[in-house]
């Protein structure tokens, strides 16, 4: 696969700014478990907070597959930020662009695409992750508003995002065909961010609760029609998956970049360790399965780009890419010895942020399933 020079320009811009703003930072990150805000505005300022919507709404006016070069060039340094970036963009912008009404989109696209507020999704619960289906956030109409009333969990930027879309059962009788979503925002009576999480990896971003109580939303605040979010948000899934390989791919490659330039500097023995056919071996597979991670993540991408279907596409590249990250980083240990499980050296972080992207968005687990039912016509 080939980029298109406009492709490449947007690579490099983003890896310039990766190697010159982010990675100075992610060690702080990691360690202090705290959110650069500052980091954040200059992210906006480059438009890289809306990447994929058009320029009119806000965004930066690139497509999918320039926005996916973005997050892996960014995660590629960072997977805190890398998170934080996707989460944002397919998670909190995207749904109510794609199924936002006019009034909705003119309201809200603008300050999310532009960055000028952060967004995010509020889907997972105690008893509802891979099980969306058991989701008991309820929603109760009354009057000009429904009433929320439950506690979301695990939701990137819960403490500093300031609009989200939220799932919640409208009709309990109905299973997936009686949740909807709304759209809610801080500062409304009865919503409010819950406990901050300390997380494994991807500790410089923010995750926590979402917590509803008698919370009132207008009714014009309900995305798409009632009982209908079921649907939203495994669309948004779809597309937030490949945002989530791309993390993958990024972090699969600074962990092969590190080990490559170790590999070349480290003496054993009186010579590089390169020279090792182990140490060779290891790198050569790092790097075969990165390239065939990045062909079916970019794949995704395209095809969506291209309005053609993407959903098992886009499974196959999370679940793919996810697991690479985690043999790459392993590697990366490897090769780095007792090094690579010191945190002086970034390989060690590498790691632990890869762990989640075989996790969010859906486990490896849910997307073989989500496979596996598609080729065999359950």
């Amino acid at each position: 696969m080939e980029l298109s020079e406009e492709h490449k320009m947007i690579r490099d811009m983003v890896r310039e700014f990766a190697l010159g703003e982010v990675k100075p930072l992610a060690k702080e990150l990691d360690e202090t478990g705290e959110v650069n805000l500052d980091l954040y505005k200059k992210m906006a300022g480059l438009g890289l907070l809306g990447m994929p919507f058009p320029e009119e709404w806000g965004g930066g006016g690139t497509d999918t597959l320039g926005y996916t070069i973005g997050v892996e060039e960014i995660s590629r340094v960072c997977g805190s930020t890398g998170l934080s970036m996707a989460a944002h963009t397919s998670l909190g912008t995207y749904p109510i662009y794609e199924f936002g009404t006019e009034e909705q989109k003119k309201k809200y696209v603008p300050d999310l695409a532009s960055g000028r507020k952060l967004g995010g999704f509020g889907l997972t619960e105690p008893s509802a992750g891979s099980d969306a289906g058991g989701t008991q956030t309820t929603a109760v109409r009354d009057g000009d508003h429904y009433v929320l009333n439950g506690t979301k969990c695990f939701i990137t930027s819960a403490g500093i995002g300031e609009t989200f879309v939220a799932t919640a059962v409208t009709d309990k009788g109905a299973g997936t065909r009686g949740i909807s979503a709304f759209i809610v925002e801080k500062g409304m009576a009865g919503f409010k961010a819950g406990k901050k999480e300390h997380k494994l990896g991807c500790r410089g971003s923010d995750t926590g609760e979402l917590i509803f109580e008698d919370c009132r939303v207008p009714v014009e605040n309900m995305l798409g029609e009632e009982n209908q979010g079921f649907k939203i948000f495994l669309h948004t899934l779809d597309g937030g998956r490949i945002s989530i390989g791309a993390m993958a791919l990024g972090i699969a490659q600074g962990a092969l970049d590190a080990s490559i330039e170790y590999a070349r500097e480290r003496r054993q023995f009186g010579k590089p360790i390169a020279k090792f056919g182990a140490v060779n071996d290891m790198i050569a597979q790092m790097a075969t399965e990165i390239e065939a991670a990045r062909l079916l993540v970019y794949d995704a991408s395209i095809r969506k780009d291209r309005g053609r279907p993407y959903s098992i596409p886009s499974a196959m590249a999370k679940l793919f890419a996810s697991e690479v990250a985690m043999r790459a980083t392993r590697a990366a240990i490897q090769i780095y010895g007792g090094y690579g499980y010191m945190k002086d050296y970034e390989v060690e972080r590498f790691w632990r942020d890869a762990k989640l992207t075989t996790i969010g968005e859906g486990t490896s687990e849910i997307q073989r399933l989500v496979i596996g039912r598609h080729l065999l016509g359950r």
